[in-house]
C-alpha cells in the first residue's frame, strides 16, 4: 500500500516513524508546512516532520496552500493508495481528498465528535474529561466531521497536563493507525457517522486564555493551569510587600482545602479563590527570572496578595 503522510505537529512523529518502518506500507511522500521562524531569535527552521523525512531519504513537499494547482498536481503524481493525516495544519479540499485510491484518513487527538478543531488535547484537560484518545476517521471536506473508522481510548490522570496528554496520545496513535491500515487493507474498515448532537469544538488557543482570575474556583484554576501547560501557559500578578508587583508564569499548582477572600494568601503561597477552595502555587517563574518553587518565590519576593492577570 502506497501512503502519503501529511503532518506538521510533533504529536505525529511516532506515527510517521511507524509508517516509515512498517513492512505493511510504503511511504511515497511526506507533506508538511513551509519552514517558519521559531524561537527567540525567530530563525527559520524546518519542523521535526521534515527533518525525519529527510533522514529517511524523502524530500518533503511544503506547499503554502495545499489547495493550489501546483500542490494538487504534485500530490496526484505520487499515485498514493492512502493519505494519512495528523496535525497537518491545513484543511484539505475535496479535490485533494479524492486523489488517493482508498481515500484519506485523519488521526485526531480526541474521541470525536467531542473536541473537533485545533486544540483537542488542551480542551480535554480544560473540560475535566476522564477519558480521551485517538480517533481515526475518514476525511471529508468538513472540520473533523468525517465518518469514524476506529477509536483508541486512554484515561486521564488526576495531574494530567496538556503536555503529558499530548505525549501519551502521540504514542497511542501508531497503534490506532496499525489497526486501521489492516482493516483498510482487508476491505473491512467501518464507516460510522458522527453524532452531531454530541459534537463540541476546541478552537485555536492564544495567550489571553491563560490569564488567571481569582474569582474562579481553585478546581477551575487548577484545570486551566494544567490544560494550558506548557503552552500557551498561565499568568498571574503578585503584589509585593514593598508595593511593587511582578508578573508570574504559573507552571504547577494544587488544590487545597480551606477558604480565603479571592487573591489573599492563606499560609504559604496558598491563594484564596472566590469560587471556593485554595490554590497552592507549587512552581512559578517571575518575569525575566528562572523557574522556582512556590516556597522560594515566597521567601525571595515576599508577596502580599495576588491580583488578576490582565
Amino acid at each position: 500500500m502506497n501512503v502519503v503522510y501529511l503532518g506538521s505537529g510533533d504529536i505525529g512523529l511516532p506515527t510517521l516513524e511507524w509508517l516509515l518502518a512498517s513492512p505493511e506500507v510504503r511511504v511515497v511522500g511526506v507533506v508538511t508546512q513551509p519552514d517558519r521562524p521559531a524561537g527567540r531569535g525567530l530563525q527559520v527552521k524546518p519542523c521535526a516532520v521534515k527533518e525525519l523525512a529527510i533522514r529517511h531519504g524523502l524530500v518533503p513537499l511544503q506547499p503554502a496552500k495545499v489547495r493550489g494547482m501546483e500542490a494538487v498536481a504534485q500530490l496526484a503524481a505520487l499515485e498514493a493508495d492512502l493519505f494519512v493525516v495528523m496535525a497537518y495544519g491545513q484543511i484539505l479540499p475535496q479535490e485533494v481528498l479524492d486523489l488517493p485510491r482508498l481515500g484519506a484518513i485523519n488521526l485526531h487527538a480526541s474521541l470525536l465528535p467531542r473536541h473537533r478543531g485545533a486544540a483537542p488535547v488542551h480542551a480535554a484537560v480544560l473540560a475535566g474529561d476522564r477519558i480521551s484518545g485517538i480517533t481515526v476517521m475518514w476525511m471529508d471536506a468538513g472540520l473533523d466531521t468525517g465518518d469514524i473508522l476506529l477509536r483508541e481510548e486512554c484515561e486521564l490522570q488526576p495531574d494530567e497536563t496538556a503536555g503529558s496528554l499530548h505525549n501519551r496520545l502521540a504514542q497511542l496513535a501508531p497503534e490506532a493507525l496499525a489497526r486501521a491500515i489492516r482493516l483498510i487493507a482487508g476491505g473491512h474498515a467501518p464507516r460510522v457517522r458522527q453524532e452531531e448532537s454530541e459534537a463540541s469544538y476546541a478552537p485555536k488557543l492564544d495567550r489571553t486564555q491563560g490569564r488567571l482570575c481569582w474569582g474562579a474556583s481553585a478546581a477551575d484554576l487548577d484545570r486551566r493551569i494544567r490544560g494550558l501547560y506548557p503552552w500557551p501557559g498561565c499568568t498571574a500578578v503578585a503584589e509585593l510587600e514593598n508595593g511593587k508587583s511582578v508578573d508570574l508564569k504559573v507552571h504547577r499548582a494544587a488544590v487545597r482545602e480551606g477558604a480565603a477572600p479571592a487573591g489573599d494568601l492563606a499560609g504559604g503561597l496558598r491563594i484564596g479563590c472566590g469560587g471556593g477552595g485554595l490554590l497552592e502555587l507549587c512552581e512559578v517563574q517571575p518575569a525575566g527570572g528562572k523557574k522556582m518553587s512556590g516556597e522560594d518565590f515566597l521567601r525571595g519576593y515576599r508577596p502580599r496578595r495576588m491580583l488578576d492577570a490582565v
